[in-house]
């Protein structure tokens, strides 16, 4: 039964063994959290929750209020071990979808400038990720946080993200600069900077290297190692 749940439904199915939610209040839980680690549509949010329903994972009941029905979903027994279950197996590789970075790799077909402003807005969009995530989190300080016991897990996650849109920051630096350097983004092949470049990722001594020293734990790993960005 759960081969047939993907990572959406467990991550619907996470949010329901915190508590019963309707569609929209796991649509609007998902866009303050999930979005940062599994951005999904709405149209797909709506309809795991009934997926979850048809496997015996979820419950669903109607409500009213006012003259107004909506459908209120709750974890059952089984939900809960196939959440269980799906902790213990292995996560799917990361990925990263960043359309700037696929105007990079086609980046011949257009002007310096044209890349340039597309990497800004990739920048500017990580900017605003960094000035929200910070902004919920500064608030579990004052008591905001709506699941109270399940802090050390968002501010933890919190980390992640904002050592994220740090390093896309500060690579939109790095490349904007070398793209000062190209007359054009079109035939300039193996220059001499690119050539520097490939030495530095040849020499890159990173935290997978196991000449490297061990990390100690730390509130942020930022300058843990020499990044490939300092050649």
């Amino acid at each position: 039964m759960t081969s047939r749940l993907t990572t959406s439904s467990y991550a619907v199915l996470g949010l329901l063994g915190i508590q019963p939610w309707t569609g929209y209040e796991l649509t609007r839980q998902a866009t303050r959290s999930l979005r940062f680690a599994w951005p999904k549509s709405e149209r797909l949010l709506y309809s795991e929750p009934k997926k979850l329903v048809e496997h015996g994972l979820a419950t669903a009941r109607q409500e009213s209020v006012g003259r107004r029905g909506r459908t209120v979903y709750t974890i059952t027994d089984e939900g809960r071990s196939a959440l269980r279950a799906w902790t213990t197996s292995s996560p799917q590789p990361p990925t990263l979808e960043a359309e700037a970075l696929l105007r990079l790799l086609f980046a011949e077909n257009g002007s310096t400038d044209d890349l340039v402003a597309a990497l800004e807005t990739m920048a500017d969009d990580a900017r605003a990720l960094h000035e929200q995530v910070t902004t919920i989190n500064a608030g579990y300080l004052d008591g905001e946080h709506p699941f109270p016991q399940r802090t050390h897990l968002s501010v933890l996650f919190a980390t992640f993200q904002l050592e994220l849109f740090d390093l896309m920051a500060r690579w939109v630096d790095f490349a904007k600069a070398e793209i000062a350097t190209w007359p054009t983004t079109d035939g300039l092949g193996m220059t001499d900077r690119t050539e520097a470049m490939l030495n530095s990722i040849k020499e890159h001594r990173s935290v997978f290297d196991p000449r490297s020293e061990p990390i100690q734990g730390e509130a942020t790993t930022t300058g843990m190692s020499r990044s490939v960005l300092d050649w």
